[in-house]
């Protein structure tokens, strides 16, 4: 067994989760966070998200090494089969297939609840440099997202224009007469 456990996000995680994207924020142009977050906005993200959706952290050996969670798409009531999921996992674990296992258990929460469509909002780069590679491009694609739109020179950060690019995968059936999602703690 390689110790890796899947969970529910709890608020003792927020330090290690934030110190996981603090990275990201400070050394990428894969968030286009300028500032890393308060420790309590970070917290009210968290809380805003598990009103409805997962939010889980990857464990591997008892230490956190990533976490995903989905919110809304848009946020009106027609888009409630649709979400927009993140992942960041800690720059040393990532390319060893543990974001695919985690992603896949985000995916399995979101099925059950009745979601349909999969969204992935993603800085991407004329041409790699530093900051931003199209890794996250490649990984959403091995895990059967699909390129739907391209914003150019929409994102800013250390001084350069980075595009973003729509990520789209399609996990359910749309139906004419479609049953509502459950919220994910009504799962559980």
């Amino acid at each position: 067994m390689d110790g890796v456990i899947i969970r529910e996000a709890q608020r003792s995680d927020l330090p290690r989760l934030l110190e996981i994207y603090t990275y990201y924020v400070k050394h990428t142009a894969i968030t286009f966070d300028y500032e890393v977050p308060s420790r309590e906005a970070f917290a009210e993200t968290m809380d805003r998200v598990c009103e409805k959706y997962p939010y889980l952290v990857l464990e591997q050996a008892g230490r956190v090494q990533g976490y995903a969670y989905a919110r809304p798409f848009v946020g009106r009531a027609a888009y409630d089969w649709s979400c927009e999921m993140t992942i960041y996992l800690d720059p040393n674990a990532v390319g060893h297939g543990l974001g695919r296992r985690l992603y896949e258990a985000l995916e399995a929460r979101l099925s059950r609840m009745g979601i349909l469509n999969l969204y992935a909002c993603i800085g991407y780069p004329e041409r790699e440099d530093e900051y931003l590679t199209k890794n996250s491009a490649s990984f959403h694609a091995h895990m059967g997202f699909t390129k739907v739109g391209t914003f150019h020179n929409c994102g800013y950060k250390f001084g350069r224009w980075y595009h973003m690019i729509w990520m789209e995968k399609i996990i359910g059936t749309a139906g004419e007469d479609q049953a509502p999602v459950i919220p994910y703690p009504a799962l559980s």
